[in-house]
C-alpha cells in the first residue's frame, strides 16, 4: 500500500498521506496558516457535523443526492460525533476568510470516511465528492454562520446554563445558612450600616439569575437559520423545500426550536445575534468579576484582613510562606472573565468588518463566541464546586465589625438629627467610646429606646418583597 494518494483541485495535484481523512484543500490550508496552533473547538466541529448530517438526510429525501451516499455521509458524521477521527480537523483558527478552509476540512473528512463505509478508497471523489455530495446545496457562506448558531446553542446548553444553575443553587443555600449572621456593610470601602451575610449571598444569586435570563433571551436569535441561502442568500442550487426541511431536522437533532430565517440574505450577512449573545456574556463576566473580588476581600487575612468568611483551601498558596492559602478559585474566574471581555471586543470588531453579501471574519467570531461560553461555564462550575459550596462564615468576626461600625449612628438620625449623630460619631472615633455610651452621656435618648433603635437584628433586615 502506498504511503500517499494523489488528489487534485483547481490549482493542481498534491500528495496526501494515505492515513489521513482530510484532503487537498485542507492540506493547503495547513500549509498556508501555521499561525496559532489553535484547532477548531470540539463543539464547533460537532455543530458542523450535525449540519452535514441534516443536509445529507434532507437532500436524499428531496432526491438531490443518492440514498446510499446520504446514508454513508450520515454514518460518517455519527461516528465522528461519537468520538472517532477527531484528530482530522486540523485547520488553524486563523485561516481563510469566512471559514472555507475549516468547512472543506469537514467536507473532505466526511467524504473520505463515507467512501470507506461503501468499501471504496479515500480520495475517489468521483463516487463521493466533498463538494458535489457532502456539500450539495450549501456554501461556506451559509454553513458557517449556521454552525456558529448551533455551536453557541450547544455550548450554552451543556456548559453555561448548568453552571449558572449550580452557582445560583449554591449561593441560595449559603444565603439560608448565613441568614442570621450580621456583618458590617461597606460602601466606598468604608464602614456602612449592618447587613445580613445571607442577604449578600442571596443578592449574588439574584444577580446571576438575572444574567441567565438575559443570556437566554439573546440566544433566541441563534435559532433563526440562514442555512439554504447558499452563496449569497438567493438559495442558488438548492431544492425549494430544502431550507425548511433541514431546519426541522436540526431542531430534532439538538432539541431546539430552530426555523428558517424569513430573509436568508439578512441572516447570512448580519453577525448581530452573535454580538448580542457575546454582550450578555461580557455583562455576566463583569458581575462575576465583582463577586469574585468581594469573595477575596471578605476572605482576606487571616490576621490582617476582614476574614468574615473562610473560602475552602484547595492548594498551598506559596512556594516560600508555609501555611499560606490563597483564594485561587476566585482568582481564576476573574482571569477567565477578563478573557471573555477581550473575546467580546474582538467579536464586536469582527462583526462590523463584513462587506456586501459576506462577513469574512466569521472564523474569529466562531472561536471567540463558543470559547467564551465554554470557559465561562467551566469556570463558574469549578467556582461552585471548589469554592461556593464550602464557604464558612466567621460569625464572631462579622458581629464584632458590625457592632464596632460608626455607621450604626445612621439609625439615630430620625431620633436625634443628622448633626447630633455626626457629633456622636466624631466623638466615638476620637475617644474610642461606644455610640451607646456617648448618646446616653449626652442625654440624647433613653436607654430602652436606644437599645431598640440600635438593634442589629432589626436594622439589618431587608424589607418584604413587593408583588
Amino acid at each position: 500500500m502506498s504511503d500517499y494518494r494523489i488528489e487534485r483541485d483547481s490549482m493542481g495535484e498534491r500528495q496526501i498521506p494515505s492515513t489521513v481523512y482530510y484532503g487537498i484543500q485542507t492540506l493547503r490550508a495547513v500549509e498556508n496558516f501555521p499561525i496559532s496552533g489553535l484547532k477548531p473547538l470540539p463543539t464547533y466541529v460537532d455543530a458542523c457535523l450535525l449540519i452535514k448530517k441534516a443536509t445529507a438526510i434532507a437532500n436524499a429525501e428531496l432526491g438531490c443526492i443518492p440514498p446510499e451516499i446520504s446514508q454513508a455521509i450520515v454514518q460518517a458524521a455519527e461516528e465522528i460525533l461519537q468520538g472517532n477521527l477527531r484528530d482530522q480537523f486540523v485547520v488553524d483558527v486563523y485561516q481563510a476568510g469566512a471559514g472555507t478552509s475549516h468547512h472543506m476540512n469537514i467536507n473532505e473528512v466526511l467524504a473520505n470516511r463515507a467512501l470507506e463505509i461503501l468499501g471504496d478508497s479515500k480520495g475517489n471523489y468521483q463516487r463521493i465528492s466533498p463538494n458535489d455530495h457532502v456539500n450539495y446545496g450549501q456554501s461556506t457562506n451559509d454553513v458557517i454562520p449556521t454552525a456558529i448558531r448551533i455551536g453557541g446553542l450547544l455550548a450554552l446548553a451543556h456548559s453555561l446554563y448548568p453552571a449558572l444553575d449550580q452557582a445560583i443553587a449554591a449561593l441560595n443555600e449559603k444565603a439560608i445558612a448565613f441568614q442570621d449572621v450580621v456583618k458590617s456593610g461597606r460602601t466606598h470601602l468604608q464602614d456602612a450600616v449592618p447587613v445580613r451575610l445571607g442577604e449578600s449571598f442571596r443578592a449574588w444569586a439574584r444577580i446571576l439569575a438575572d444574567h441567565s435570563r438575559r443570556v437566554k433571551l439573546a440566544a433566541e436569535d441563534l435559532c433563526v437559520l440562514g442555512l439554504g441561502g447558499s452563496a449569497a442568500g438567493t438559495g442558488l442550487n438548492t431544492h425549494p423545500d430544502y431550507r425548511f426541511r433541514v431546519a426541522e431536522l436540526l431542531s430534532d437533532l439538538i432539541d431546539q426550536p430552530l426555523h428558517s430565517a424569513p430573509h436568508l440574505m439578512a441572516a447570512m450577512q448580519s453577525m448581530a445575534p452573535f454580538v448580542a449573545v457575546s454582550g450578555t456574556l461580557r455583562n455576566l463576566a463583569q458581575d462575576v468579576i465583582k463577586i469574585s473580588h468581594d469573595l477575596r476581600l471578605m476572605d482576606s487575612g487571616p490576621k490582617t484582613g476582614f476574614k468574615e468568611i473562610q473560602l475552602p483551601p484547595v492548594q498551598p498558596g506559596s512556594s516560600i510562606m508555609p501555611g499560606k492559602y490563597n483564594p485561587v478559585m476566585a482568582e481564576m474566574i476573574s482571569m477567565v472573565c477578563f478573557q471573555v471581555i477581550g473575546y467580546d471586543t474582538a467579536i464586536t470588531f469582527a462583526a462590523q468588518a463584513g462587506q456586501l453579501e459576506l462577513n469574512v471574519m466569521m472564523p474569529l467570531i466562531a472561536y471567540n463566541l463558543i470559547q467564551s461560553i465554554e470557559i465561562l461555564g467551566n469556570a463558574i462550575k469549578a467556582l461552585s464546586e471548589k469554592c461556593l459550596q464550602g464557604i464558612e462564615a466567621k460569625e464572631e468576626r462579622c458581629l464584632a465589625y458590625a457592632e464596632g461600625s460608626l455607621a450604626l449612628v445612621t439609625a439615630l438620625n430620625p431620633h436625634i438629627g443628622y448633626l447630633n449623630a455626626a457629633a456622636v460619631a466624631k466623638e466615638s472615633l476620637e475617644t474610642g467610646k461606644s455610640l451607646r455610651q456617648i448618646v446616653l452621656e449626652r442625654g440624647l435618648m433613653g436607654e430602652a429606646e436606644l437599645a431598640q433603635v440600635l438593634d442589629l437584628e432589626t436594622m439589618s433586615l431587608l424589607p418584604e418583597a413587593g408583588n
